[in-house]
Parts: structure tokens; sequence; C-alpha cells
């Protein structure tokens, strides 16, 4: 999960960006690199493996500079190498560029420059930053500017700062979507940037956040922020106190917020260097599967609680789809008090966020004993159901600190999606034309995200509107059920509101008879196969006075006129469309608990791992 830190100002900027990159290593990463200007030359420092490989290597070879970028990366286009590793460096040796995220089109942009005569010296997507940068610098645009035009051809999310040779008291920071944040933090004399504000808040409290499709132009004792359209922005600084909840928090409220709103970028992190995206392939090296191993599989079982075992009701979809291997959906909490039926040619598939969840630990005893395949989709790393199994797959959400999960529901998801990519592709029940259209839909996915946090005020204004309710009813039908069931839980737990979850297919078999104007239905209601059944629930609870909120496509104005509120998210595949459509239901949870002034992060009677039955 990549880290970004850079500094100007009079102090040597190579301890400034270790010393930060350090502070961002619990993010994850599988190289990192530094570059300093000094003596109008760019100095590259780049290794693989922890930051010690590169503090060795910059201790052996030191830069000295006021200047400089630092990058940790965690791989989605090439293999982790030194080649691959950033800061990337054009070909004239003036540009440098550190990126988080993925440019959906960098195949485009790649063959472009490419016919300009562009030789790319790595197989990442970010290189072609830094070669666009410096062909609108040649065509006589300042750093700014070439950065602007740079990004306005880019797809997808991102967070990039830029350094330059040609004006070598500035860098250049952009952040578009949600791929991470940009803090700029505002010195004596001297300014820092960073993707979290633990890598600067050393220096400095003065804080400064970019919102998306704006662009920091930063010197030593000065700034400016654009947005990408080159409208002048009026900065609000933060005062970042010393406490380091807060700092943890940055310019969010609550844990649980952040953690909504880091979720475009921990979905990029948990798909980064798993997947080729220009042949679909996907790669799981924890796993250790052999093709023989996965021909022999003949069902899958997914053991979870909670949140996971929703995440697990919707991985049930998607493994199904792609793998055609039946699945089955288990509570940890009960699977091992009857006599489960198990064998070798079975996968148990555990997922917790702790990886301590005594539940779960139980049922993946129980598969053991009973001699089946283990797995895990865990998010702390080390943890004991990550020991426990035979091949893992790592959520790469980083820290979750509120009790009520969000991020880590969302990136399990993708991690099953990878699950189901990876083994349909090798028991051939994923061609390579899907592999790639697949590859194509992920790669979106963190966008599409970023776009739905985009309509948070709308979900806030509408939550300000249903506190006065105490009871709620959500429905969804196919791979949206599980959200319903997600949604209500969120509800529940954070709030204290009364909810329920259903298939919306059952609500004529009893809870219809609850249904009136007191309380509000809540329905999923996107343009899918089952759209038209959603409707048909819609009108029912309409008929019984009931209130309704829908969660719909966006552009499907016909909902609007059968349901009270609408919820509009970004058309997505079906597949992937329970990522898109929590959201919504995570803020609108998040939201209605903070009016009502309850504890978001540590609700009552609660724990962020369950380890006693």
């Amino acid at each position: 999960m990549c880290g970004i830190v850079g500094y100007v100002g009079p102090r040597n900027a190579t301890p400034v960006i270790l010393g930060g990159l350090k502070r961002l290593e619990y993010r994850g990463y599988d190289s990192a690199g530094i570059a300093v200007l000094h003596n109008s030359e760019i100095s590259l420092r780049r290794d693989v493996g922890k930051l010690e490989n590169l503090e060795k290597l910059v201790s052996e070879n030191p830069v000295i500079g006021n200047i400089g970028i630092g990058h940790t990366r965690w791989a989605t286009h090439g293999q982790p190498s030194e080649r691959n590793a950033h800061p990337h460096i054009s070909m004239d040796g003036k540009f440098v560029v550190v990126h988080n995220g993925i440019v959906e089109n960098y195949l485009e942009l790649r063959e472009t420059l490419k016919s300009q005569n562009v030789a790319f010296q790595s197989d990442t997507d970010t290189e072609v930053i830094v070669h666009l940068v410096a062909h609108f610098a040649h065509a006589g645009h300042d750093l700014t500017e070439a950065t602007r035009l740079t990004c306005n051809l880019l797809r997808g999310a991102h967070a990039i700062v830029v350094m330059s040779l040609a004006e070598p008291d500035r860098l250049v920071a952009v952040r578009i979507g949600n791929a991470g944040g940009v803090a700029l933090g505002i010195g004596d004399g001297e300014m820092f940037v960073a993707s979290d504000i633990p890598a600067i808040l050393e220096y400095t409290r003065r804080m400064v956040f970019l919102e998306s499709r704006q662009v920091a132009t930063i010197t030593a004792t000065d700034y400016s922020i654009e947005t990408l359209d080159g409208e002048a922005v009026k900065a609000v600084e933060h005062d970042i106190a010393w406490d380091a909840g807060n700092a943890e928090r940055g310019e969010y409220r609550h844990f649980m917020q952040k953690e909504i709103f880091e979720q475009a970028r921990a979905l990029t992190d948990t798909i980064r260097g798993r997947v080729d995206f220009e042949s679909g392939l996907v790669t799981l090296p924890e796993l250790t599967l052999t093709t023989d191993e996965a021909q022999r599989l003949k069902r899958i079982v997914i053991v979870a609680c909670g949140t996971s075992a929703y995440s697990g009701l919707v991985g049930k979809f998607i493994l199904e789809a792609l793998t055609r291997l039946p699945v089955e959906v288990d509570y940890g909490s009960e699977y091992r008090y009857r006599n489960p039926i198990l064998d070798g040619d079975c996968a148990v598939l555990a997922i917790t966020q702790s990886g301590e969840t005594v539940d779960t630990l139980a049922a993946m005893e129980e598969a053991r004993a009973k001699g089946a395949r283990l797995w895990s989709i865990v998010n702390a790393i080390g943890s004991q159901a990550m020991r426990m199994s035979d091949g893992t797959i790592t959520m790469q959400a980083g820290p979750e600190i509120g009790v009520a999960s969000t991020k880590a529901f969302t990136t399990s998801i993708v991690d099953q999606y990878l699950l189901g990519l990876y083994l349909g592709q090798l028991l051939g029940t994923v061609s390579q034309a899907d592999s790639r259209m697949h590859a194509e839909h992920l790669a979106q996915l963190p966008n599409l995200v970023s776009e739905m946090l985009d309509k948070a005020p709308a979900v806030e204004a509408l939550a300000e509107q249903l506190v006065k309710y105490d009871d709620f009813l959500y429905l969804g039908r196919g791979i949206n059920y599980p959200i319903a069931l997600e949604g209500a839980l969120k509800l529940k737990e954070i709030s204290y509101i009364h909810a329920e979850g259903y298939a919306a297919g059952e609500m004529k078999h009893g809870p219809i008879a609850l249904i009136d104007e007191r309380m509000p239905v809540l329905a999923i209601a996107i343009q899918d196969a089952l759209y038209n059944k959603m409707i048909s629930q819609i009108e029912q609870a309409k008929a019984r006075n009931g209130v309704v909120i829908a969660v719909a496509t966006e552009g499907d104005e016909f909902i609007g006129t059968k349901a009270d509120h609408v919820l509009y998210v970004p058309a997505v595949p079906e597949l992937l469309s329970p990522i898109v459509t929590v959201v919504p239901l995570q803020l609108l949870a998040y939201y209605m608990a903070v009016r009502l002034g309850k504890d978001v992060d540590q609700p009552r009677n609660l724990a962020k791992s369950v380890t006693v039955e």
C-alpha cells in the first residue's frame, strides 16, 4: 500500500523522506526509492524489499539536497524490482515522479508515447506519467501546467508528486479521486507533502488536505492550490493535535469515517501486484496451489462471523459464477457443532479481519481435523488464522481501528473475486478473453468507489431525515441480498437502531406485515437482472404506506417515481456491484449514528476482535 513523502526547505531532504517512509511502513510495500535534487542533477536510489535495504543503499552511496521525493510501492504493473520501483525518471533525467493509484488507460498512453520514440525503462503504469510531464514541459509549459495537462489524460484515481530540474525550487502534487490522501505540511521556511499525516507530523502540525482534482504547487516558503481546470482554490489549514489517535484519524472525525473513505485506496492496494492487466492473469503466490490440486477440488466452504460472513455470502455468488464449484457459507460459531462433512477434495476458506476470531479459528481447527484444504483471507499479517492455513490471501486494507468493519469487508470481497479468477484460470472455467474483461473491471473499481464517496453529502442529508425512525427493513436480491444484511448490521452496530436485512423475495413471507409509515424500507434496486423484481417489491412497500429509500443506478430516473428517496451509485459490473452498493449503506449508518451522538468507533457491547466464545 504505497506511501509518498516529499520535502523542500533548508534541511537535507534525505533523512526527512526516509524517516517519513519509515512511519508509513504499516501500509505495506515491496520496494522503496528516493530522488533528491542537488547540483543540477537528480540523484535516484531504489531497492527491492524492506526500507532498511534502501537505507543501506543510501548509507553506502549518499544523496544530499534540499528538495526530494520518496515512495514505498506495492506492485500493480510489473513485478517488484529495482527498475519498477518508484520514483520514475524521464529520458532526459530532468523530471521525476512518484505515484499512488492505477493508470487505467496506461496501455493506450504507452503506445502513443512509444510512437513518439519514448523508451520505457520499467514495466509500470506510472512511467507514462513522467514521460507525459516531460513531453508537455518540452512544449513550453511550466511544471504545474505540464502536470495538469498530464493528469487530464489519465483515467482512474491517483495521488502524484512531481519534481523537475527545470524548476528546482518546487514540487507539484495532485490528487484525483481516492487513491490515497495528499497532505501538505506547512513549516517555518519549509514544506512537506505526504500520503498520510504520521509521515510528517514530527515536523509540523499545520496541514492542508487536497481534495479530488486539485493541484498544489509547493515551494519552501509558500504554496498555491488550483483545480485541474485551473481555478484557484482557497486552502483550509488544519491544526493537528499531537495526539497519536488524532494524527492517525487525520482530517476525519472518526476512524470509521476515515476507513470508509480509504476504501478506494484499500481496493487498489488489494489488487496491486495480483493482476496482469494486459493478459488478465491473476497471481496468488501465498495460496500455494498447483493446477492438479485445483482440479481435485469438488467444493468450497466459507466460514466466517459477522460482517465477514456477509462477505462470504457475496463470495458464494462470485466463486460459483467463476469456478462452477459449489460453495457453502457457514457461521464459524455454528460450524463445528454439527459435525460437518469434509474431506481432502474440499477447500475451507476462513475470512477474518483480525485473524484471531475464536469461532472462526475453531471452525478452521475442525476443518483441519477432517482433512480439508485450509485457506484464509486475513488483514492482520502473522495472525493465528494465517499461521494455521495452507494458503492465504491478505486483504491489504491497512489498519482497521473502528469496531464496525468497512474497508475489510470490501477488500475481502475483492480477494474472493481474485480467488475466483485464479481458480477459474486453473480450472479452465474463465477464458483468456474473460480474464482480460474481469481485469479491466477490477482496474475501474477503485474509481467507481471513489465516485460513490463523492456523493457522501447527499447521504448525510438523507440521514438527517431518517434518524427519527426506530425500525428499518433492508431488502436486496441476488448478489446484493448480503448487502441488505450488511447494511442492516451496520445500522444496528453503531446507531443502535433496530434494522433487519431480508432477501426481497421473502418479504411476502412475513416481513410485509410490519411495513407501515413508521418502518422505512431500504431497497437495493440497481439495474441488474433482478431490477424489475425489486421494482415490484418497492411498489408493494409503497402500497402499505412504507417510506422507501432506493439504492439505484446513476441515470435511473424511473425509480424516482417509485421511491421516496434515491441514493445513486455508479453503474458497475454485476459481480462487483456489492462493493459499490454497500458504500452508501456504510455512510448512512455512520451519519445517523453521529447525528444521534453515538460512540461510532467503539459502540457499546462490541469488540473489534471476538476472542472468547
